[in-house]
């Protein structure tokens, strides 16, 4: 009996350690991949995108907001057809930016925002046929090295 409890131990330890490491393994994999249009990357569903905002403007002006598409292993998704929107959150202010098709894999829009360390953005995009993706972002922040902001 006693053996019986320590191998049903021994298993939920093993079920929940692996839970863990597959989530720390997404979330390492969005951080450490390299934003090839300089922006900010985070997994959506299967897919990742690459949210790009404008760094530079101190005031609240009408700017770019540009989504680059790509499945999990790098290759451009086409963003023909495709819909979303970017929720940018910057203190007490909420824009919200229509995304529509621009390129093989980009999507565009332009909204009223300050670039600000502490922003927030929410991008939802909606392939043909598909199921809306939606993926969270703090594009101005510091950069992460993977492990100064998280405890194991």
């Amino acid at each position: 009996m006693k053996k019986v409890g320590m191998l049903t131990a021994a298993a939920l330890c093993l079920v929940l350690g692996a839970g863990a490491v597959y989530a720390h393994g997404e979330e390492v994999h969005a951080d450490a991949s390299k934003a090839a249009n300089g922006g900010q990357i985070q997994v959506a569903g299967a897919n990742h995108f690459e949210l790009v905002v404008t760094k530079a403007s101190k005031e609240a002006g009408d700017n770019p907001v540009l989504v680059y598409l790509t499945d999990g292993s790098g290759k451009k998704l086409p963003s023909t057809g495709a819909t979303g929107t970017a929720t940018l959150l910057s203190g007490k202010d909420k824009t919200v930016v229509t995304l529509t098709p621009d390129g093989d894999n980009r999507m565009k829009g332009t909204g009223r925002y300050a670039s600000t360390p502490t922003m927030k953005a929410i991008v939802a995009i909606t392939f043909p046929g598909k199921a809306m993706e939606q993926a969270r972002f703090t594009p101005l922040a510091a950069p992460s090295d993977g492990h100064t902001d998280h405890k194991h």
